[in-house]
């Protein structure tokens, strides 16, 4: 139990129904749904589009999701892959021959086809009661009505003006500028084309006059992106990937996201007693730094869309994990072994709802960078996110840009399971930190016993290149020793990441949900 003589939040207890999300509107909006006869999917969805209009920065229709599914009366977890692919044209020999070693994050070679709202119109059919109608509702009439800018938001924005371009401008900006807390964005724009999709349902977005709207500005630009390549955007499913650490098992998400790293990092930190660390101590930090770059440095070389990558079962395997442990100095900073040349990013949003029936949803929901591209179609202010900028050009890198092929992916949701019942579903936000975030969040829980709110309100640290990004909760005498061990150590001008969780109580059943401070948001049930 935290210390009440100390400013903090507690964690929310509910019966019935929780979500907890960054942007107090979209948990309310989720609430709301499940006490008008809708489940979690209905529930997620509505929250998740609606976070596009509350938090555009983040995320929005123009971009990716990634979703995990618990259905009511089962421990089965289920996967759906929403992140689209690149134009089939695009070729990384088109780049190399004009003298490119990276994908610009503001080009149009960065854009990928929209693949979530294919998902949320997939996840609404197989899962949801309401229809994908219901679920927009809330959306459209925030887009059209206007949200007021939330504190966190309003930084963000700020940091990111420069980011957008052309008629993105006019669509994101107030007179040229970043909007002030509490000043009203509206997005009539993105309204309509929601109408479209809430009366045809995918067509709506991927066919027709919004379809046309997107194409017309990409191709403007020299995008090579077409029609066909539209038509052909589907949500996937998948297989989840997991692992124990200790008493939990980690449901991850697999390629082309990067759960497979979270399992990495976490089979890494089984090799040390880490519940015999501080937890806001130097060795903790340090090993995790350490445990961090070795598993970024495999996914590196290694992650890509599942069609393409081979070697899954090498990064899951508790022998590499073992080795990897074994080439740790617990008292000195290594460098970095491989530094990533395709672009990451710190930019998502991540949701997580449970109804009265225990159906569980792990959603996380991206544009790329802040702002995505920073490009927006000119007639419905769609903005276009830049995950393509994760592919590498480096000739016969599985991770290769390559027209119909996923880019490497950062965001990636989560589960927990316990004794065989999924206990917790939950996400952190932060781009590249997830699978660190992920880890984090495992062992604040598991070794050092922290209730959930406060696993997720820790000071966080990070290992990002050649710097040791600590936040400003760690000691003078913390950041010293980490300085005598070789470690670059900042201190970022944001936190690290956000993250958002729902314990289901295996005992009572109750549901008790965390959000982290980071970010505007909350955690409400009823």
């Amino acid at each position: 139990m935290r210390d009440f003589h100390f400013p903090g939040r507690s964690a929310v207890y509910s019966e019935n129904g929780l979500c907890a999300t960054s942007h107090p509107l979209a948990a309310k909006t989720a609430i709301d749904m499940l006490q008008s006869g809708g489940n979690a999917m209905d529930a997620a969805i509505a929250a998740a589009v609606l976070l596009g209009i509350c938090e555009p920065q983040m995320t929005g229709i123009g971009g990716d999701c990634f979703v995990l599914i618990k259905p009511a009366g089962s421990e089965d977890v289920q996967a759906i892959n929403g992140s689209g692919r690149a134009p089939i044209g695009m070729d990384a020999a088109d780049l190399r021959a004009k003298g490119q070693t990276t994908i610009g994050t503001e080009s149009v070679e960065s854009i990928t086809l929209p693949g979530a709202m294919d998902a949320f119109c997939t996840l609404s059919e197989r899962f949801g009661r309401k229809g994908i109608d219901a679920c927009l509702t809330p959306a459209i009439h925030y887009a059209e009505a206007g949200v007021p800018v939330a504190p966190r938001t309003a930084f963000d924005w700020a940091e990111a003006v420069n980011r957008l371009s052309g008629s993105a401008r006019q669509s994101f900006l107030f007179d040229g500028k970043a909007p002030k807390i509490g000043q009203v964005f509206r997005a009539p724009g993105q309204a309509e084309a929601l109408k479209r999709v809430a009366k045809q349902g995918r067509e709506g977005f991927y066919t027709g006059e919004v379809a046309d709207d997107m194409l017309a500005t990409l191709q403007a630009l020299g995008g090579t992106h077409t029609q066909s390549d539209f038509d052909a955007t589907r949500a996937t499913d998948t297989t989840p990937i997991s692992d124990s650490y200790k008493e939990v098992e980690l449901v991850e998400h697999p390629p082309n996201g990067q759960g497979a790293v979270a399992l990495l990092i976490n089979n890494i930190l089984a090799n040390f007693d880490i519940a015999s660390f501080d937890p806001l101590g130097a060795t903790r930090a340090h090993i995790e730094a350490e445990a961090a770059k070795l598993a970024y440095d495999t996914r590196n070389r290694m992650l890509a869309d599942a069609d393409y990558m081979r070697g899954l079962d090498h990064m899951l395997s508790k022998q590499t994990a073992a080795s990897l442990a074994a080439l740790i100095d617990p008292n000195r900073a290594t460098i970095v072994p491989n530094p990533l040349v395709e672009a990451v990013h710190k930019d998502t949003v991540y949701l997580t709802v449970v109804d009265k029936d225990r159906m569980a949803v792990s959603l996380i929901y991206s544009i790329f960078h802040s702002f995505g591209s920073g490009i927006a179609s000119d007639k419905f202010g769609i903005l276009f996110q830049n995950r393509g900028a994760g592919f590498t050009l480096q000739e016969g890198h599985p991770n290769e840009a390559k027209g119909g092929k996923r880019p490497m992916h950062t965001i990636i949701p989560a589960m927990l399971r316990q004794n065989g019942k999924v206990v917790m579903p939950f996400g952190v936000m932060g781009g590249q930190y997830q699978p660190n975030g992920h880890a984090r969040v495992v062992t604040n829980l598991v070794d050092f016993g922290m209730d959930l709110q406060t696993a997720l309100d820790a000071p966080r640290s990070f290992a990002e290149g050649d710097v040791l990004r600590l936040e400003r909760g760690y000691s003078d005498q913390t950041r010293a020793k980490l300085s005598e061990m070789g470690h670059k150590v900042e201190t970022p001008s944001a936190p690290i990441g956000g993250a958002q969780a729902i314990w289901i109580d295996p005992d009572s059943g109750l549901l008790i949900g965390a959000s982290d401070p980071r970010k505007d948001g909350c955690a409400l049930g009823y």
